[in-house]
C-alpha cells in the first residue's frame, strides 16, 4: 500500500533536468494551486488511476476515492481502506476482513495527501509546458522532475485548470517504462465531516480481525 501512496503522492517532479533555474511562470501557477487547496478545511474526490506500459502492452485502470483534512486522510482503492488521523494508521483489507493498526511514521507523514500541493517547493525543478484542453476546459501544463537523479520517477506532468487553479489530472513517468495517469472526478471542497471520518470504527465492520502493531 505504501507503493500506492508513493504513486498518488508522486505528483510533483520535472522534465528539463539541465536547467538550473526554476521557471517563474510555472512557479506562479503552482503557488496559486497550492494556495487554492490550503484555503480548504477539507476536500473529497473520486479518482481514476491508469497504468500504461506500451512495450509490455499493459493498460489497467482502477478507481478510488479520497477524503482529506490537514494531515488526516481516508483513502479507498482496490478493496482497501487506508485511514490516518495524524497519529495512527488503519489499513483495512476488505477480502480478508482484517485491519492492521500502526503508528504514523515519518514516511507515512511524508506521503500524506495534504502535502502533495507543496512538494514542488523543495527538491524539484519545474517548467511551464504549454496548455491543453480537457473536456472543453483549458489547463496549464507544468512538468516537474526530482533534483535527485536516482529517483525512479523522472517526470510528472500536471494539468491545472486555468480558471479555478484546481488540479485536474497528472501523469507520472517511471524509468521502468510505466506511466501512471491520475484523473480527479467529482471534487468537493469543504464537505461535512462525520465525527469518525478519520478513525476506524470497528462497529461498522462486523467480525473484523484486528492486528495491532503499535
Amino acid at each position: 500500500m505504501k507503493r500506492l501512496f508513493s504513486l498518488l503522492l508522486a505528483l510533483l517532479l520535472f522534465v528539463n533536468l539541465a536547467s538550473a533555474q526554476q521557471d517563474p511562470k510555472a512557479g506562479k501557477i503552482l503557488n496559486a494551486m497550492s494556495q487554492k487547496y490550503k484555503t480548504m478545511k477539507a476536500f473529497k474526490a473520486n479518482f481514476s488511476q491508469t497504468l500504461e506500459n506500451p512495450s509490455a502492452k499493459v493498460k489497467e485502470t482502477m478507481n478510488g476515492d479520497i477524503l482529506v483534512s490537514g494531515n488526516k486522510y481516508r483513502l479507498g482503492v482496490s478493496g482497501q481502506e487506508i485511514i490516518n488521523d495524524g497519529k495512527l494508521m488503519w489499513t483495512y483489507l476488505k477480502d480478508a476482513n482484517e485491519v492492521t493498526i500502526t503508528e504514523t511514521d515519518a514516511e507515512a507523514e511524508a506521503m500524506s495527501p495534504s502535502k502533495i500541493f507543496d512538494m514542488y517547493k523543495k527538491g524539484h525543478k519545474y517548467a511551464y509546458a504549454g496548455t491543453e484542453t480537457i473536456d472543453g476546459v483549458k489547463h496549464d501544463v507544468i512538468e516537474l522532475a526530482p533534483e535527485d537523479r536516482s529517483n525512479p520517477i523522472f517526470k510528472v506532468r500536471l494539468f491545472i485548470n486555468q480558471k479555478d487553479k484546481t488540479l485536474k489530472s497528472w501523469q507520472m513517468f517511471r524509468n521502468n517504462g510505466n506511466r501512471y495517469t491520475y484523473t480527479i472526478k467529482n471534487f468537493q471542497a469543504n464537505p461535512t465531516l462525520a465525527s469518525d471520518a478519520f478513525t476506524f470504527n470497528k462497529a461498522k465492520y462486523k467480525g473484523v480481525s484486528v492486528v495491532d502493531l503499535r
